[in-house]
């Protein structure tokens, strides 16, 4: 019997103390990661602000990635698509304007400054191209 209340009390420690150090392992939640995409943009903040299309890319100039980028949507210049930088640093007020908390970030963006089309992070340049094809 002796024998037996022992048993008994012992699996009960274990089941608290395994009870215990489950709560206590746990892991945090995973974050949720949303980042803020402007749905408007005023045309006059930007440079040539009658071209029917503006892609603008806000940037950083540690950013390795954004320069790549950089390069890729400066191809599509033209006297149709209007096309600019906009370094944290240096275009601070824009990027606090708009609220841009991640690099890099473009967006195609309509005559009256609606943004169309947005790309968080690498984008090549086949779809960028398309995206303005597809929206033109």
């Amino acid at each position: 019997m002796n024998r037996l209340l022992i048993a008994i009390a012992l699996a009960f420690l274990a089941a608290v103390a395994a009870g215990y150090l489950s709560r206590r392992n746990r892991s945090a939640p995973a974050e949720s990661t949303t980042w803020s995409i402007p749905a408007q943009l005023e045309r006059s903040d930007f440079v040539r602000p009658d071209a029917p299309w503006l892609v603008a890319l806000f940037s950083s100039a540690t950013c390795e990635v954004c320069a790549s980028v950089w390069e890729r949507a400066q191809i599509v210049d033209s006297g149709e698509v209007a096309v600019q930088n906009l370094e944290a640093k240096a275009d601070k007020r824009l990027h606090e304007r708009y609220r841009i908390d991640a690099v890099p970030l473009l967006v195609i963006v309509d005559a009256e400054g609606v943004v169309r089309k947005h790309f968080l992070g690498p984008v090549t340049a086949s779809d960028l191209w398309g995206a303005l094809a597809e929206l033109r």
